[in-house]
């Protein structure tokens, strides 16, 4: 089977300490992979690594360079632009064209004149999420992506993951809402990296 990203004995680090070890998983066209693990087991550091945002410490990414798109806990908005300039600014930051999927995905033509700074938590959430289509990358990582928004457009945002999806597209996400899509389970617990030993610990008071 085709695989666009392979991940091999990744360990991921966090101020300095490692959060996760050895995570291994393929990422194939098509497929949706959700992490799941309590609150602090390094699903955003994990996300973040694959992304190129921070630095591995150890184990291999392979296929993720510019291919992925990020959507994290900031929207990526300028205040001061509107909708349009906002995914217009991005499409030149990509290298591409063409603004009006983001704006029909995410219900954003009403809006498209609007400066960011007017609009609401939701609205601005739309837009953060519309760059992803802007972008025409075929890999979308997605932090708590349905932070803010209202039951439709949750729906609306798992509509245009599915559409991705069926074009070939693949997504990893962090999420706690059920979107309804089809998808499998990526469980980090297993890859806790086990606590770091202080070497300065004196063992002549055991």
């Amino acid at each position: 089977m085709q695989m666009v990203l392979r991940v091999s004995n990744l360990t991921c680090m966090r101020g300095g300490i490692p959060i996760l070890a050895n995570v291994s998983f393929d990422l194939h066209p098509g497929q949706i992979l959700m992490l799941r693990g309590p609150n602090g087991i390094g699903k955003t550091t994990l996300l973040r690594t694959l992304a190129g945002l921070q630095p591995l410490h150890a184990g291999d990414i392979q296929g993720a360079e510019d291919q992925i798109a990020y959507a994290g806990h900031s929207d990526g908005l300028k205040s001061t632009l509107t909708v349009q300039e906002n995914l217009l600014f991005w499409a030149r930051i990509y290298g591409t064209s063409g603004i009006q999927a983001g704006l029909d995905a995410f219900d954003l033509m009403d809006l498209q004149d609007r400066k960011a700074h007017d609009l609401s938590a939701g609205q601005k959430r739309r837009l953060g999420l519309a760059r992803l289509l802007v972008t025409h990358r075929p890999i979308w990582m997605l932090d708590e992506p349905t932070v803010s928004l209202d039951t439709n457009s949750v729906a609306q945002f798992a509509t245009a993951v599915r559409a991705h999806c069926a074009s070939g597209g693949s997504a990893i996400m962090a999420t706690h809402i059920d979107l309804g899509l089809e998808a499998e389970t990526v469980d980090l617990t297993p890859f806790k990296a086990l606590a770091p030993i202080d070497d300065a610990f004196d063992e002549a008071f055991l």
